[in-house]
């Protein structure tokens, strides 16, 4: 299975989807490559949301492997999702190009590092990693299964969390130039915690709130004016992550001044009166002569 990721992560293709590796290779070559930003975090979390549920082709029985590729330092924080897959059983591989954080790979990856841990100079330099890494890849998950076959504890991996783990009917009101109001139907089990994540749909660096899984509401404040931003509510448990809830909003327009009234007029001035802005603290004035526009 294949996911892309920017702000946000996209699936290309499930588990089921190819049983050849000649399907698989023609895939591969049809991509098309996602630029964009860098929100790792985000693209984990997509992946245990998303990816490695049964009805996109994880098998309950099967070893869980993700093989992080990345050009660039995480934009959000990719160390709290990549531990919640570790939490999990499921092994993170590390595979950084040009300007990936070595450090950030290091933290992210599973132990042990010297073998879940790649850096490249160049993309096509990780061709000389495909012998390496397929060996390592095939070694480790005949060692996890034989460790499972023969009595020692590995972690099953709860990947269908269902309706149980997964709150519901997100609302998104009271909303003005710089705040909104997020609240939402708990799922049966309460988690530990929420992740609430929000950043504008077009770029920027994400935000995120972490709640006690008690609360079911979040007031989001400091926000730009009219913009279009994304959120995600993802709830948390011991070990499990539910389906996390998804919405799209835009903060309204700032307020603008109303009625310019034009009196007091002589030969050098004029005196301007207007309808208050609602929250502006300055004004800013500026006037020119019309209308080719002397000095201002």
């Amino acid at each position: 299975g294949l996911s892309q990721y920017s702000s946000d992560p996209r699936t290309e293709w499930d588990l089921s989807s190819y049983s050849t590796r000649e399907q698989v290779l023609e895939a591969v070559r049809n991509l098309r490559y996602k630029g964009g930003n860098t929100f790792t975090g985000l693209a984990l979390t997509h992946v245990l949301e998303q990816n490695l549920k049964p009805d996109a082709g994880a098998r309950l029985e099967a070893e869980k492997l993700v093989i992080l590729l990345t050009d660039g330092k995480s934009q959000d924080d990719a160390n709290l999702a990549a531990q919640t897959l570790k939490n999990l059983g499921i092994e993170i591989f590390a595979i950084g190009v040009k300007n990936a954080d070595e450090a950030e790979l290091r933290q992210v990856a599973s132990e042990p590092l010297e073998l879940t841990v790649y850096n490249v100079l160049d993309f096509p330099l990780l061709s000389s990693l495909v012998g390496k890494l397929t060996r390592v890849l095939c070694t480790r998950i005949k060692e996890r299964s034989h460790k499972e076959t023969t009595g020692s504890a590995v972690k099953d991996t709860p990947v269908n969390t269902g309706p149980q783990l997964s709150p519901t009917d997100l609302k998104i009101s009271a909303v003005t130039s710089k705040s909104m109001h997020l609240a939402w139907s708990p799922p049966p089990r309460p988690p530990k915690k929420y992740r609430v994540v929000y950043y504008p749909s077009k770029g920027g660096t994400p935000k995120e709130v972490v709640l006690e899984g008690a609360v079911s509401s979040v007031q989001l404040s400091n926000l730009t004016s009219h913009t279009e931003y994304l959120v995600s509510v993802i709830p948390v448990y011991a070990a499990a992550v539910g389906d996390g809830l998804r919405g799209v909003t835009s903060t309204l327009p700032l307020s603008p001044p109303r009625s310019l009234r034009v009196s007091e007029l002589s030969h050098n001035s004029l005196r301007l009166s207007w309808k208050a802005a609602q929250g502006a603290t300055h004004y800013l004035v500026l006037c020119s002569a019309a209308p080719d526009g002397a000095e201002d």
